[in-house]
């Protein structure tokens, strides 16, 4: 179930900074700097007085470059010199933004019974409008594929549920602009009730929506106001003939059911359909490959150090730059003089702007510092909402010392500050956390022994294991606050070579490979439990281990995320008997069976005395004290909620001793009725995590896992390379469980997708080396995945990069972590590729805790070495295992991605 609306493709993070303004059409004909207008007045710097070594020149050039020097417009040549003590060219990834519009209109054709619909792009590209309908009275699904008579020519259907149909350039275009189109016909007098549609660039394969979801043009009386309905505002745009907006609708009683878009009751109402036209914004983005060289040497006539810039980005580029005295890379602002085009922004940090080139190709700076500094550190501004940085952090170029002695490459530095830091902090504690180490390693001795093994029985033995997990998580609780990762529960777990057979109550063996088993659309056939009951031996010689199934309770939504009547088990997917069969088939080829849970908001039978649906019926008859009081749609007369609240349908109070009985019975007749072995749980972020060990303590699943899913982290308009916070955030919910819950690890399908659409494999490593998102620290409760019914399918919230899911695959299927496969992937042309690569796994024993090294991680390559027994690449650049005592062959090799195995 969808928890957020995530605009796969355009973020709208941006950094607030005072805008300003360059005029670079006159020539610098004098000494004084050219204003860059800010609209908080920055002071204007005077750049007299400042003295550049003439005799400079970047070891990188060839010929003698041109600099500008603040005092005088005479150019000064740069002499050929064996001064450089530092050079470095960085790879720069540039977007381009090209903003656009999306038009929608509707019109009367030749009666009032023929209409018009047309959807127009006003960005150039391919564009192509991926669409269906959605009948009257159909509570299948709100994609259909519509009557023949209303295809336009060219179009294509896309299985059973969609049509797809390319723009055209229109003629109905002023002047001057570009609009590409498609007109869809149809009467109203058919059993349509609405209009769905998506825009497709194939050009880049991005995908276009409206606040996250489906467009939806309503063509018959829709009661609630939904947030994807167009059609509710007036205005003129791009074609030069548009009707006046008028829509009127008749009324009709309110539902519950209004709340999941379900537009299909019987007694509706065909609306009385007048012209309308919208306009909604988009943004095309486009990416280029640039550089940035950067050369420091000091000068022997004034003893500062020069740093020269050069790149080859177009327009405008300002350096927002500061200094720093020490490694603890703070930024300061030097004492003048400053090179020219120079303003204090803020009195944080300096600004200048970059000398164009002569031709116009690209830009140059010097900047003169004083060898007090030991290191210069800047980002790039190419406009208000663009900022260039390196892999997620600022620039930093080490500067020389006072006495000339240069200092390591970048790379070299981090790398010693770290062992630095990392050997302090080790000694400083040593005495603190020796005692406490040393008794978890005489306890784990004691289970191994084998005088430990004839004296205890295997159960003893797996409780004190399940006890080891249950304070770890309460230990990680009692010292998040001083320790930023969660290193020392990746720590215990890296120490076990051989994990037990059995963890604990809700985290399974470690071994685990999931399959999802059903997608957006699979309620649609009435019978898929029957179908999956066909797949079964498959998926079981494919080699997964646990299946997750869809929601099995009735449902107002289709596919089983609004649930009403708990113990009503006849659903959309299938009867209650067809369930059970199928879960003794599974148990029967090997597969665990995880149940679909939506356990955070259930929807009432009836109305309270206010007209408001908090009452229910069924077996679990509550009335209003089982729904949250802080949501004012609802009414509850519960306590508040303990997360964020789903405002579709009542949220459930689970502080109500009353409600979390109900549940635990529930559950726990699910396990014994259905034969259920786990849950997956949806939309954990709504309710407090220890209310979910209650659930788990008592249902005793063999595994379970949460769904929790918020936004990642964005700077400069795009994601940040450190997501320690977003990681943080489902890391604290795991130990709210006291981990006997896993959780998806949405961090890193963001990080792969952020890695794969940019080639930027460096984001595939955080600052200490390690996997950088949940799977780096607490890789037993991380379920890892690239695609689910939310993120792709038909919903298509978060799609994963077009052709690049083996990429992913790869990835996830190598590395620790428990994966998750999804459907659509594993019966389609992947199927035999993500079957050798969980082969792969299952041969070479790799499990939850297995242990990453990794041994690259650049702009277009990034490799890992797992357990030693497996190594990885993915992304276009080139890598091969280190050759040495252990030699390697090649297991699988596909697009961009190849894996090995020790032999």
């Amino acid at each position: 179930m969808s928890s957020v609306a995530l605009e796969p493709l355009i973020h709208q993070c941006r950094r607030e900074t005072p805008k300003y303004r360059t005029n670079l059409k006159k020539a610098i004909k004098s000494s004084s700097s050219i204003s860059l207008n800010y609209n908080n007045s920055p002071t204007r710097l005077k750049s007299n007085g400042v003295r550049f070594c003439s005799n400079f020149k970047p070891s990188s050039r060839a010929s003698t470059a041109t600099i500008r020097a603040a005092t005088s417009t005479t150019d000064t040549t740069l002499l050929e010199t064996t001064d450089v003590f530092f050079t470095k060219t960085f790879p720069l990834k540039r977007t381009d933004k090209l903003e656009g519009k999306i038009l929608i209109r509707l019109d009367n054709g030749k009666d009032e019974d023929n209409w018009q619909l047309t959807v127009g792009c006003t960005l150039p590209g391919k564009w192509v409008l991926h669409w269906g309908v959605h009948y009257i009275n159909d509570v299948g699904s709100e994609w259909d594929q519509p009557p023949l008579e209303m295809i336009p020519p060219d179009s294509i259907s896309i299985k059973d549920y969609a049509i797809e149909t390319p723009l055209k350039k229109s003629s109905a275009a002023l002047e001057g602009d570009m609009l590409h189109e498609v007109k869809i016909d149809f009467n109203t007098n058919s059993s349509i009730a609405a209009i769905n549609f998506v825009l497709k660039d194939e050009g880049t394969g991005a995908w276009y929506q409206h606040k996250g979801r489906d467009f939806k043009v309503p063509l018959i009386d829709c009661l609630h106001s939904n947030t994807n309905t167009v059609g509710a505002k007036k205005g003129y745009g791009i074609w030069p003939v548009v009707s006046d907006m008028l829509l009127s609708s008749h009324g009709g009683h309110t539902k519950v059911e209004d709340s999941i878009d379900d537009i299909g009751e019987p007694n509706q109402q065909k609306r009385l359909l007048k012209g309308f036209h919208e306009e909604h914004c988009i943004v095309k983005e486009n990416i280029f490959d640039n550089s940035l060289s950067i050369s420091v040497k000091r000068c022997p006539d004034t003893a500062n150090n020069l740093l020269y810039i050069e790149t080859d980005l177009p327009g405008d580029v300002v350096v927002h730059w500061g200094v720093c005295k020490d490694e603890g890379k703070k930024w300061e602002i030097p004492a003048e003089p400053y090179p020219a085009e120079t303003l204090v922004f803020k009195d944080k940090a300096l600004r200048t702007l970059l000398q164009r080139k002569e031709g116009g190709d690209g830009a140059s700076g010097l900047f003169s510092l004083s060898d007090e500094f030991v290191g210069f550190l800047f980002v790039l501004k190419l406009n208000e909402s663009t900022w260039l940085n390196c892999m997620g952090n600022d620039f930093y170029i080490p500067l020389s010392n006072a006495n000339g002695l240069g200092t390591p490459p970048i790379q070299l530095q981090y790398e010693e500050q770290e062992q630095k830091d990392s050997s302090e902090s080790v000694e400083s504690d040593s005495s603190y956390t020796d005692g406490i180490i040393g008794e978890i390693r005489d306890l784990v001795s004691d289970i191994s022994s084998k005088k430990s093994q004839t004296v205890k029985s295997k159960e003893a033995q797996e409780i004190i294991l399940q006890e080891i997990e249950k304070l770890a998580a309460e230990a990680y609780s009692i010292f998040r606050s001083s320790v930023p990762t969660f290193s020392g529960i990746a720590f215990l777990e890296t120490e076990a070579v051989e994990p037990p057979v059995k963890i604990c109550s809700g985290t399974g063996t470690g071994f685990e490979i999931v399959c999802q088993g059903f997608n957006w659309e699979s309620h649609k056939s009435g019978r898929w439990y029957m179908e999956l009951l066909e797949k079964a031996t498959d998926l079981s010689s494919l080699g997964f281990t646990v299946i997750w199934l869809p929601p099995p309770t009735e449902s107002i939504s289709p596919e089983g995320y609004m649930p009403k009547d708990l113990y009503n088990l006849n659903s959309r997917y299938g009867s209650i008997d067809e369930l059970k069969v199928l879960v003794k088939r599974f148990h029967e080829v090997g597969i665990k069976v995880l149940g679909d849970a939506v356990l955070n908001h259930r929807c009432a039978h009836y109305q309270n005395q206010n007209g408001i649906w908090n009452i229910y019926g069924g077996k679990l008859n509550w009335d209003d004290r089982a729904v949250v009081a802080d949501d004012p749609h609802f009414q509850g007369r519960g306590n508040k909620s303990s997360g964020e609240n789903f405002h579709a349908a009542p949220n459930i109070d689970h502080s109500q001793e009353f409600v979390r009985n109900d549940l635990k019975e529930w559950l726990c007749w699910m396990r014994k009725e259905i034969g259920y072995d786990g849950w997956r749980l949806d939309f954990v972020r709504g309710f407090w995590g220890g209310y979910v060990k209650d659930y788990i303590d008592a249902s005793e699943p063999y595994f379970a896992v949460g769904e929790y899913w918020d936004s990642l982290s964005y700077k400069y308009g795009e994601m940040e390379h450190n997501q320690d916070a977003h990681r943080q955030r489902i890391v604290d919910w795991i130990s709210a469980t006291s981990g006997t819950a896993g959780a998806f690890d949405v961090t890193t399908k963001g990080i792969l997708h952020a890695a794969l659409e940019r080639c930027e494999y460096w984001r595939l490593s955080d600052q200490k080396g390690k996997p950088p998102g949940v799977v780096g620290w607490w890789p037993s409760r991380a379920v890892t995945f690239i695609e689910n019914h939310d993120t792709g399918s038909t919903q298509g919230h978060w799609r994963f990069p077009g052709g690049k899911e083996m990429q992913g695959y790869a990835y996830i299927l190598t590395h620790p972590g428990t994966p998750s496969v999804f459907y659509d992937h594993i019966f389609s042309d992947y199927q035999s590729e993500i079957s050798s690569l969980i082969s792969i796994r299952n041969r070479n024993k790799i499990h939850c805790r297995s242990i990453v090294q990794i041994t690259k991680a650049e702009r277009d390559v990034y490799a890992a070495i797992i357990d030693e027994k497996v190594a990885v690449k993915i992304g276009p650049g080139y890598y091969e295992p280190p050759s040495g005592t252990q030699k390697w062959s090649l297991a699988i090799e596909g697009g961009d991605y190849k894996v090995w195995e020790a032999s």
